[in-house]
C-alpha cells in the first residue's frame, strides 16, 4: 500500500517535540530550566506544543481533526514570538543571565515549526511516499511437457540410415535410392547389321 506523507506536518511535529524537551533544559546559565525562570509563559510553551502536535497529526493522517488546522499557523507564531522575546528579555528570576542550551533548542524548534507551517500552508509542497512492503507470492514452476514426451534425457539421440557408396538420393529428403541404368549385352546385339557393299 502506498501511502503520501506530507513534509510541513512532520516538520511542526518534530519541532514542537524539541520544545517540549526544552523545557526541562537549562534556558539560562546557573541551570535555571523553563520550569523555574518562567511565571506563565512555560504552560503557554507547553500547551501551544501539544497543540500544534495534534493538529500536524491531524493535518498528516486527514483522518480525524483533532485540533482546527487554522490553529497552527497561530500557534507557530506565538511559540517563535514568545522565545525570541524571552531571550532578548530574560525574565526576572533569570535577570543578567546569558541564554543557555535550552533556550537556543527553543529558539531552533520555533524555526522548524515555522519552516513545517509554511510547507503546510503556502503554495509549493514537500512530500514523501511511503510503499508498503508487497507479499510475494510463491508459486512452483509448471513443467509444459508431459511425461509421454521424449527428450535427450532420458531418450538415446536419433541418428539417420547410414547409406551404401552405390546409392544416391534424388532430393536432399528423400530416402529411395535411384539406380543407374546399366546396358545389357542383348540391347547391343539387336542393333541391325551393315551391309557389305560391293
Amino acid at each position: 500500500m502506498t501511502r503520501r506523507l506530507e513534509a510541513g506536518p512532520l516538520l511542526v511535529t518534530l519541532g514542537a517535540l524539541l520544545l517540549l524537551v526544552s523545557l526541562f533544559l537549562d534556558w539560562f546559565s546557573g541551570e535555571v530550566t523553563a520550569w523555574e525562570a518562567f511565571e506563565a509563559w512555560d504552560l503557554v510553551l507547553f500547551v501551544l506544543a501539544l497543540g500544534s502536535i495534534a493538529a500536524a497529526l491531524g493535518l498528516t493522517t486527514q483522518d480525524v481533526d483533532l485540533v482546527d488546522r487554522r490553529f497552527l499557523p497561530a500557534a507557530v507564531t506565538a511559540v517563535a514570538a514568545i522565545v525570541a522575546s524571552q531571550i532578548l528579555d530574560p525574565p526576572p528570576a533569570a535577570a543578567g543571565q546569558d541564554p543557555d542550551t535550552g533556550a537556543w533548542l527553543a529558539l531552533g524548534s520555533a524555526v522548524v515549526m515555522f519552516a513545517g507551517a509554511v510547507l503546510t500552508f503556502g503554495r509549493v509542497h514537500l512530500a514523501f511516499t511511503v510503499e508498503g512492503r508487497d507479499p510475494r507470492r510463491r508459486v512452483a514452476a509448471v513443467d509444459a511437457r508431459g511425461p509421454a514426451d521424449p527428450t535427450t534425457d532420458s531418450h538415446e539421440a536419433v541418428a539417420p540410415p547410414e547409406r551404401t557408396a552405390g546409392e544416391r538420393t534424388r532430393g536432399r529428403d528423400s530416402g529411395t535410392p535411384v539406380s543407374e541404368p546399366v546396358e545389357s549385352g542383348s540391347a547391343a546385339g539387336n542393333r541391325p547389321s551393315e551391309k557389305n557393299q560391293d
